[in-house]
């Protein structure tokens, strides 16, 4: 396939539209890049749930014509108390929908972790809660995920050393850096295969 061609769509929330860092310091803009392919089409804002993607994807008429999809999603789902029940029902239907948008290819599709934001100074005070939560969150994702064959990369502790190394995290010290999202995406890259 030409590279230049290619089809990348990224699913998110604030994680994946780059909240408080630059167009080219977010994680798909990086990952885009090093796999030499073009920039993804992103499906995200910050303070999404899993129904607030739904809706989006839905309302956006998407084409089954991706090469490539990434799906990250959930920690709005924990922020705003919404029970983990919902999440695993909506994250399912997000990722069936995922594979249908990857021209049906599991292979072609992978989902990220939920960051710990247990680890910046706006959670620090509630860290132990957050944490005991985005892991019960993260063990339904990882699940559902293995369910269908799909990548998952896990970026969870790259995420916890958010008050160890403050340059990890962006200014307004909640989010992730441009550093960090740099971490995450050498990690995907680590283990992304593609197929045609």
């Amino acid at each position: 396939m030409q590279k230049n061609s290619y089809k990348y769509l990224a699913l998110g929330d604030s994680y994946t539209i780059g909240e408080s860092v630059s167009d080219k310091d977010r994680w798909p803009n990086q990952l885009a890049e090093k796999l030499s392919i073009p920039s993804p089409r992103i499906i995200a804002t910050t303070g999404w749930r899993t129904d607030d993607l739904k809706g989006a994807m839905d309302a956006a008429n998407l084409s089954n014509e991706f090469d490539l999809v990434s799906l990250l999603i959930g920690v709005n789902n924990q922020y705003q108390g919404k029970p983990v029940a919902q999440y695993e029902i909506e994250f399912e239907a997000l990722l069936k929908n995922a594979i249908q948008l990857a021209k049906g290819n599991s292979k072609n599709v992978f989902v990220v972790s939920i960051p710990d934001y247990g680890f910046t100074p706006f959670g620090q005070p509630k860290q132990e809660e957050i944490t005991r939560q985005i892991d019960q969150f993260n063990k339904i994702n990882a699940r559902i995920t293995k369910k269908y064959k799909v990548a998952y990369f896990d970026i969870t502790e790259i995420s916890r050393k958010g008050l160890d190394d403050p340059t990890l995290v962006a200014a307004d010290g909640l989010h992730p850096s441009g550093k960090m999202y740099t971490l995450w995406v050498e990690r995907i890259l680590k283990d992304l295969k593609i197929s045609n």
